[in-house]
């Protein structure tokens, strides 16, 4: 969301306030991120914390629902497909405030995704839907969704990338890991799928460690996988020593200067397959499906399936390929933020044309 609340805030016309919802409150999953990607502070923090997933969403919709009591905003944006998403978008809606969707369309046919279900609840309740890509569209359409709703706008993370790339390659992240540039492998996963079963988990580390012995893999370790493997115990709770450095949570620049100088990446994240892809880097999703089929289509990733086993014949078939082009699908140009603040902006405006009394709009993001 960093280039879209920039682009709003150049708008004279748009009051835009900015509200975290706390679901992400660790200072390394959350503060680093907005203090590396130029995010103003938060006007309004809701506080929120952890929970189940039904725990969570009532508790955001209870309190995202108080704080629009008072502020009534004209418009709410909603980015991704975590449960504030969800959360933000029907307290939005039962005030009868339009919503606008960021990461709009995106499907991977999977319902036993909690993600999945958010995307498609908050894309049945949004106003205007803000598409990456041009199957994002096509999977709106196909569920009969209004055309005129939809905006094909690219992809506003990818604008964050181009801007940032300069400053995370002056950190010089793998010089600090003391491997070289396209000589090391980079590993992240956290879904449920693949860090709650002890079985799978222990597999999966094996795995990498087998990777390891000829790429040096580095694994910043999300604060939910970190929990797990702690509870695996022993060696396998570190893999340290082996060519597997475990490591904690990086920042925003240095992760994507590490990412950027990798040979390959192993992940079960939505974004950094689009990061790859942009980037031109080998990546190997290690899911049995995924709501970014574009990253296949149009760019450098490859889905390898869950099954721990299938991780180094994947990666060896990929080191023998060799290194991809940078890739970029249609309007992954940089720009996308300002597409959406300008088409945001119109429509929170057009309701208060008539009303000279209040010629500004008010956006809640």
């Amino acid at each position: 969301m960093a280039p879209v609340v920039a682009a709003l805030r150049e708008r004279e016309e748009v009051h835009a306030t900015l509200v975290h919802t706390g679901q992400h409150y660790d200072d390394a999953m959350s503060r680093v991120f907005l203090d590396e990607l130029g995010m103003p502070a938060p006007d309004v923090n809701l506080e929120t914390g952890s929970g189940s997933h039904a725990a969570q969403t009532a508790r955001v919709l209870e309190r995202f629902d108080g704080y629009l009591e008072g502020a009534r905003p004209d418009l709410v944006l909603v980015a991704g497909d975590v449960n504030s998403t969800l959360a933000c978008a029907l307290a939005a809606a039962k005030r009868t405030i339009p919503v606008g969707h960021v990461e709009s369309g995106l499907r991977s046919r999977d319902r036993t995704m909690p993600e999945e279900l958010n995307r498609i609840l908050t894309d049945a309740l949004s106003d205007l839907l803000f598409a990456p890509s041009r199957d994002a569209v096509e999977n709106l359409e196909r569920e009969g969704i209004d055309p005129s709703k939809i905006h094909l706008v690219g992809n506003s993370m990818i604008d964050s990338l181009r801007r940032h790339l300069p400053a995370a390659r002056a950190r010089r992240a793998p010089e600090r890991f003391a491997v070289e540039r396209g000589g090391y492998a980079v590993a992240t996963i956290h879904r449920p799928s693949n860090v709650d079963d002890p079985t799978r988990l222990a597999r999966l580390l094996e795995s990498l460690r087998g990777l390891a012995g000829f790429l040096p893999v580095i694994f910043p370790v999300h604060p939910r996988t970190a929990a797990r493997i702690r509870d695996l115990g022993g060696e396998s709770a570190s893999g340290r020593g082996r060519g597997l450095e475990i490591i904690p949570p990086m920042g925003y620049l240095d992760f994507l200067g590490l990412l950027e100088a990798a040979r390959l990446v192993l992940t079960d994240s939505g974004g950094i397959q689009e990061e790859t892809t942009a980037l031109g880097v080998p990546c190997l999703t290690l899911r049995d499906n995924t709501e970014r089929p574009i990253t296949i289509l149009e760019g450098t990733n490859r889905l390898i399936g869950s099954n721990p086993d299938a991780i180094l014949p994947a990666a060896e078939a990929a080191l023998a390929e060799g290194l991809a082009e940078p890739r970029a699908p249609a309007l992954w140009d940089g720009r996308a933020g300002e597409r959406i603040a300008a088409i945001a902006a119109r429509h929170a405006a057009a309701p208060r044309e008539a009303d000279r009394a209040e010629p500004s709009a008010r956006a809640a993001v």
